[in-house]
């Protein structure tokens, strides 16, 4: 079965209740009707049955829609800043990439700040300048 990008993945029913696998963990019988807490508060499993604190936040986002859950990561201090590295990194690159070419450029003086724009329009007529030199 394929999901579309509006669905998310089908919750399937449990075959089993939660304090049924408590016990089959632990080798004990299926049949108890008590509750998490007795099975831990009794002792009767080595291993007592202890949320995770992400568990609980994945519950709540199950109904949400795709495209709410990913505002609300993108929404995470962690996302922002690891966002913001990365832009910071991407920028740093562009510039450095302009100024690269800004140093192949002849221009009177050789100093002269150009803007990107006038970077971009000079390495232009630059080009079309090489190539009718090696035409002729």
């Amino acid at each position: 079965m394929m999901l579309n990008s509006d669905q998310t993945e089908i919750d399937l029913p449990p075959t089993h209740s939660e304090s049924e696998s408590v016990f089959s963990d632990c080798g004990g019988g299926g049949g108890h009707a008590g509750s998490v807490e007795d099975a831990s508060s009794v002792g009767l499993c080595g291993q007592s049955r202890i949320a995770e604190p992400g568990e609980a936040m994945k519950k709540d986002l199950q109904h949400l829609s795709r495209e709410e859950r990913r505002r609300r990561r993108r929404a995470t201090a962690k996302y922002r800043t690891a966002h913001a590295t990365r832009e910071r990194i991407r920028v740093e690159a562009f510039n450095m990439a302009f100024a690269e070419l800004r140093k192949l450029l002849p221009t009177l003086p050789p100093d002269k700040k150009l803007s990107k724009i006038e970077i971009l329009r000079l390495a232009i007529c630059y080009i079309s300048y090489l190539n009718h030199v090696l035409d002729v």
